[in-house]
């Protein structure tokens, strides 16, 4: 007979479509330990099962798009913040491409983001960054910087998309066909990965940042308006990366 730690670590590693069948078997071993265990397994699949259909919800632009082809999501990172660029993300992900846990980048731990952010690099078939600097941001807007930055994520592709999808904007200068869906980063798994694409790539950046001028707090704040980082700017003033159009009134208020 099997111990306990020993059906623990089956179950453990067992794949997926296995579990329902070892959770048949081992009910019948009446040893408290194991049924807990085969609890634990059948909640673990419940909450599976949940997700699956989460995702398959999420799919549904998708899937009426895909019979043009590739289909690419487009988000951006960085549109409020104090410093630092605007990033923006474009991902191209396989038809049926499951990735467990994709969402808005924002419904996200920065742990489990880094963690989707491997996954997503991984299995897309192809991902890549746009960039606006401060000095773009204060010289176009940031809106502007902003459709800068999704040209350009779109232009590094290592294949042409057939269509766009985007969180809430439609891209000027762009011949590509675009959908523009409200809040499609809880919407769309091409979204939700060029959220988290955009989103990753930024807080990298502004984690670097931070080790050049610890100062400003940019490892926690990301550049955003924290009443630490505002103090900062008071205390020591802007930097290259700050956006000037963006803390104008705090250095009139000095």
């Amino acid at each position: 007979m099997k111990s306990i730690q020993q059906i623990r670590e089956e179950l453990k590693r067992a794949p997926e479509a296995e579990l329902p069948a070892l959770c048949r078997i081992y009910e019948e071993d009446e040893r408290k330990g194991v049924q807990s265990l085969v609890i634990q397994t059948r909640k673990r699949l419940e909450k599976l099962e949940k997700e699956i259909t989460r995702l398959d919800k999420m799919r549904e632009f998708e899937h009426k798009y895909e019979y043009l082809g590739y289909v690419c999501g487009i988000d951006e990172a960085g549109r409020g913040p104090f410093a630092g660029p605007v990033v923006a993300g474009a991902v191209i992900l396989p038809k049926d491409c499951r990735i467990l846990y994709l969402n808005d980048s924002k419904q996200l731990t920065e742990k489990k983001r880094e963690e989707l952010y491997e996954e997503i690099m991984e299995k897309a078939i192809a991902a890549e960054v746009g960039y606006a600097s401060p000095a773009r941001i204060d010289e176009i807007n940031i809106l502007q910087a902003t459709y800068e930055a999704m040209r350009e994520a779109v232009g590094k592709l290592s294949c042409t998309p057939q269509i766009l999808l985007n969180d809430a904007v439609t891209i000027p200068g762009i011949t590509i066909p675009q959908v523009p869906i409200i809040k499609g980063d809880g919407k769309s798994v091409s979204i939700a990965a060029a959220s988290i694409v955009a989103k990753v790539t930024r807080d990298r950046l502004m984690r670097d940042y931070h080790k050049i001028m610890p100062q400003y707090g940019f490892a926690s704040n990301k550049g955003y308006g924290s009443r630490e980082h505002i103090e900062a700017i008071r205390k020591y003033g802007p930097t290259p990366i700050h956006r000037k159009t963006f803390i104008h009134n705090i250095l009139e208020q000095e």
